[in-house]
């Protein structure tokens, strides 16, 4: 094997070292810890925030990418020979449902095609017959072995939640499993066990299921939904999260400047951000995909495969959802700049000297972190629901790339179907709502505690 490395799987890991950079900053912080303590004091952050956990380990695992060496047969050469295909983690963990495909529409735990077929019997009359499924078990035992799935699923997440606890509490740990059990410690873990032990369950019934099963069905080639709906994971992630990274130093240099600096600096900024705003954002965006599609198709050869074509299309629409999503957080942060550089802490600074740098370094930022982490959060949900509208619409990522969005827009044809195909729009949007919901959950949370006016 040989490691390839994506343009988005470099943003993805380069944050992930952030975020541990990050965490341990928090850690030496006893307000900032402070602050992220009252946040998870609630059963609801804890519960959203370990959905999100799980979706971003599915990312990571999509952003793996591996290229296969080749058997090369009769050959005495060492020289190791690797193919042109990548695949991910994620794509070896699905490996039987990628090579497992139907010849078009299954129904989900369906053993017969979902469209009938016309055939000719030994008797010579011609009749239609839904032809039986290539890849799917013909014994009735789904009870069985859901039973058994569970029970697999719910060993492995009550090892691990040992595992943690342990980890965490290794020197009272009986006591710390009494008071976890009873809800009486300091953070909701019960919450957050009980949320892990069900989404672990839940995917170890999927997964070995679809040994057996299309779980989710296949679509009109015969792939398989459940694995198109994992691996539509990491482009609704990526968008969301990239994308508010990109935004974010522009919004708060600009907004920050404008409030602090005032004059032409000032004029300067809000009409660049008011220009952009009188643009309707979907025909920007629409703008910039084409004008970079275009560039695209001029140069072929920067692209070896079309995964390295779809990444970088990828990459390019958070770059233009970045560029043109970060005025409304601007706006919001030079009229919070506006009122704090009146505050007499500033005065005072400005009196004794301090620079500019300074004072925006010390006593701006540290005063507008709620407000940012506010709009993060809150802005991450907007931005994968986005990647769908676009997909729909035609401008969004490349229609070879998996996405919610992709997966919809296919699934507008198949509602038309008479009998319908419904379960590629179904297993899209449940999985779509279920990160948006939990990215919602813990924004309000995120206000709730951050926001000073809801502490007045």
């Amino acid at each position: 094997m040989k490691l390839v490395l994506l343009w988005t799987d470099i943003l993805v890991w380069s944050l992930m070292i952030v975020l541990f950079l990050g965490s341990w900053v928090i850690s030496r912080s006893p307000q900032i810890k402070a602050q992220w303590h009252a946040i998870f004091r609630s059963s609801i952050a804890m519960a959203s925030s370990t959905v999100l956990l799980f979706y971003l380990l599915f990312t990571l695992l999509d952003s793996v990418h591996l290229r296969l060496a080749l058997p090369l047969e009769g050959q005495k050469s060492q020289e190791v020979v690797y193919g042109s295909e990548m695949v991910s983690l994620l794509d070896l963990i699905f490996e039987h449902n990628i090579q497992n495909t139907e010849r078009t529409y299954s129904a989900p735990f369906a053993t017969v095609e979902y469209t009938s077929s016309i055939m000719v019997d030994e008797n010579g009359m011609t009749k239609q017959v839904h032809l039986p499924l290539k890849h799917v078990s013909t014994k009735d035992n789904v009870l069985q072995e859901s039973l058994f799935a569970l029970g697999v699923g719910l060993i492995v997440s009550l090892s691990l939640v040992v595992l943690h606890l342990w980890w965490r509490e290794r020197s009272r740990f009986m006591l710390a499993w009494k008071e976890m059990w009873q809800g009486e410690s300091d953070l909701p873990w019960r919450t957050a066990y009980v949320t892990f032990i069900v989404l672990v369950m839940a995917f170890t019934w999927l997964y070995m299921l679809s040994y057996s099963y299309h779980v989710l069905g296949t679509d009109k080639v015969g792939n398989d939904v459940l694995y198109q709906s994992f691996k539509s994971i990491r482009t609704g992630v990526l968008i969301g999260i990239l994308t508010t990274l990109i935004m974010l130093p522009v919004a708060v240099i600009l907004g920050v400047s404008a409030g602090l600096f005032g004059g032409w600096v000032d004029d300067v900024i809000q009409y660049i951000y008011t220009t952009l705003s009188s643009i309707p954002g979907v025909l920007l965006i629409a703008a910039g995909v084409l004008s970079m599609q275009v560039m695209m198709s001029n140069h072929p050869t920067w692209f070896e495969t079309t995964l390295e074509r779809s990444d970088l299309r990828l990459l390019f629409l958070i770059l233009i959802l970045g560029i043109t999503s970060w005025t409304g957080l601007c706006r919001l942060l030079r009229a919070e700049t506006l009122k704090i550089s009146q505050m007499e802490f500033v005065t005072a600074a400005k009196a004794f000297g301090v620079s500019k740098l300074t004072i925006i370094r010390r006593h701006i930022v540290p005063n507008l972190m709620h407000i940012i982490l506010i709009s993060v959060v809150l802005d991450f949900s907007g931005l994968v629901l986005a990647e769908a509208v676009l997909s729909y619409v035609g401008v969004g990522v490349d229609p070879t790339m998996h996405s919610w969005g992709n997966m919809i827009n296919q699934a507008r044809l198949e509602m038309a179907r008479e009998p319908m195909v419904w379960w590629s729009l179904f297993s899209a949007f449940v999985f779509m709502f279920i990160l948006v919901l939990a990215a919602n959950l813990f924004s309000d949370r995120i206000q709730t505690v951050l926001d000073p006016r809801n502490k007045v």
